[in-house]
């Protein structure tokens, strides 16, 4: 599980700084004999989609509370920017060329597995984490609610908003 999370970190990170590179391509810098058609709206998207990533991958490699969320909002949010580029293109909205095509292409794969990556860790976490064994809590329907019936000598404490729970107080000692 470990060495996943960290994969996902810094693969993160990498994926941050490519789009942080096509965002400098897309508002007209170039990097030697690499151009890209000035596109301002996708310049916008691909660093919003940078800063995502750089959150989620803050987040992994730091080991904050919020990792695992913040890395799925993160790939989520990126992969709906991916989504709406190839859309764009696809309808002719702005000038394309085969390093378009073939980035947006191969990030959406990138991207849709690290999603689904996440959301298979989040689901192994959640089930190890609080699942019914580790917690001790019982299933719907199982037919014990947790709750002590009241005068059972158990001297157990009854579970909230259980019919043992609202006995009125008497004043004085018992």
């Amino acid at each position: 599980m470990d060495a996943l999370r960290r994969a996902l970190g810094w693969l993160s990170l990498l994926y941050a700084l490519i789009f942080l590179s096509f965002g400098l391509l897309h508002a007209g810098i170039g990097f030697g004999p690499v151009r890209e058609p000035v596109i301002v709206p996708a310049a916008i998207v691909e660093t919003l989609c940078a800063g995502a990533m750089f959150a989620g991958a803050y987040g992994v490699l730091a080991r904050r509370a919020w990792a695992w969320d913040g890395i799925i909002y993160s790939h989520a949010a990126a992969l709906g920017g991916v989504l709406m580029g190839i859309l764009s293109l696809a309808l002719g909205a702005g000038p394309s060329s085969a390093l378009l095509s073939w980035y947006h292409s191969v990030i959406a794969v990138l991207l849709a597995t690290g999603l689904a990556g996440s959301f298979y860790v989040s689901r192994v976490r959640g089930a190890t984490a609080s699942g019914p064994a580790a917690s001790g809590a019982t299933t719907p329907g199982s037919g014990d609610s947790g709750a002590t019936a009241p005068g059972s000598g158990d001297g157990g404490a009854t579970a909230p908003g259980s019919a043992g729970s609202r006995r009125p107080r008497r004043g004085g000692p018992r």
